[in-house]
């Protein structure tokens, strides 16, 4: 149900200056190249000094990329009326923390990983705008539900340098992540006792207002809730060790109804990732099918409650599901629902095109920290 990351973006001009509100790292002022030529799906990032060439992050050898360009033709006729398509300006959204982790193990490589094939095949040089959970993100929705999102582990303080102890504290992690981004150029917000999720869907309404696209990069299925005609993901795929788009019509093929659903069935079905657990731990026999029917039915969760309390819409074990575990459910759709009033604005600057020259020697300064580190961990045990 994916599609490759082939697209391409006009990628021509002077980088803007940034500004530096109390919720961000605000990315410095750098000049951009001027670009020119379509890149195929395995062109590499562009190399800021000849130092970096020939290194290679996240899997791709470290070139310099040629100008690029971005026109979509009409080649259905044969002759010489090609007609350009003009489309809006797209905005990225990356939620950080889960490409931190290599399955349920936080790991820097993973981020240093996936955040390369992303700045390089992906986004290019379309704006960027960087969301990582704020501390204490999750206590909100454990007070209602103990098991969410309680089994991940959080980063370890391993990560250091030489002029360092390793004994540091937990957030020096993400504050290696943080300023790694920022030096590409990529706004980080961060608010405290807020979760990413919900940071990323009260600005991507806001996004929207502005008549632009929007991409949510992240494997995270909380945002299927918010695709839309202007709103699709992009999501890590760790088998294939690419990332690939998920639109609209890739989700009304695979479940048959409007995303305006999935909230709906996910409170039904449930979240293991997030420690949500669905009504089939309850009922073994209400699954996905059962829950797919009554959706498409009745429209949404508090539809099909509301019915069921009133007459009979279901098996006898639907039914008793239903007005019985009324308050199971509700109780996932508020743990499960992504809300839009989180106290942030999107700030103008953060909407300009993305400088990408600073994009190899960052990367390759972070894994020769990384490399390092890992030296120094090893020596240790050694000794």
């Amino acid at each position: 149900m994916m599609v490759d990351v082939l697209e391409a973006r006009v990628a021509m001009g002077m980088c803007m200056g940034s500004h530096n509100p109390t919720i961000l790292r605000s990315a410095p002022s750098v000049c951009c190249t001027k670009l020119g030529t379509k890149p195929s799906a395995s062109t590499p990032l562009i190399a800021s000094s000849s130092r970096t060439e020939g290194r290679t992050v996240g899997g791709l050898l470290l070139r310099r990329r040629h100008d690029l360009t971005e026109v979509k033709r009409d080649n259905d006729n044969d002759n010489d009326n090609n007609i350009i398509i003009k489309k809006k300006k797209r905005v990225f959204f990356l939620d950080v923390n889960p490409i931190c982790y290599d399955g349920s193990t936080p790991s820097l490589h993973s981020f240093a990983h996936w955040i390369s094939l992303f700045f390089s095949e992906v986004s290019l040089t379309d704006p960027v705008i960087a969301v990582i959970d704020g501390e204490g993100a999750h206590e909100y929705r454990r007070q209602m539900l103990p098991s969410y999102k309680a089994h991940r582990r959080k980063f370890s303080p391993w990560v250091s340098n030489s002029r360092e102890s390793a004994k540091g504290p937990v957030s020096r992690s993400y504050q290696l992540i943080s300023d790694t981004l920022t030096k590409c150029n990529v706004p980080v917000v961060k608010i405290p006792a807020q979760e990413a999720d919900d940071v990323v869907a009260t600005l991507v309404e806001q996004v929207l207002k502005k008549g632009y696209r929007v991409v949510i990069a992240s494997p995270d299925k909380d945002f299927k809730q918010l695709i839309c005609q202007d709103v699709q993901l992009v999501m890590p795929l760790p088998e294939l060790k690419r990332w690939s788009f998920y639109t609209l019509n890739h989700y009304i093929s695979q479940y048959k109804c409007d995303p305006l659903s999935d909230l709906s069935l996910r409170c039904i079905v449930g979240d293991e990732a997030d420690g949500v657990p669905g009504i089939q731990h309850l009922v073994p026999g209400f699954g996905m099918k059962t829950a797919l029917k009554l959706i498409k039915k009745h429209g949404s969760l508090e539809n099909l409650l509301n019915a069921a309390a009133v007459r009979t819409v279901g098996k006898p074990y639907v039914q008793d599901a239903l007005t019985k575990h009324a308050s199971y459910f509700r109780r996932n759709y508020e743990v499960l629902s992504l809300r839009r009033d989180v106290n942030v604005r999107i700030q103008e600057e953060w909407l300009h095109k993305r400088c990408t020259e600073n994009d190899l020697e960052t990367m390759s300064n972070f894994l020769d920290l990384l490399g390092e580190t890992r030296s120094s961990e090893r020596l240790k045990r050694v000794q």
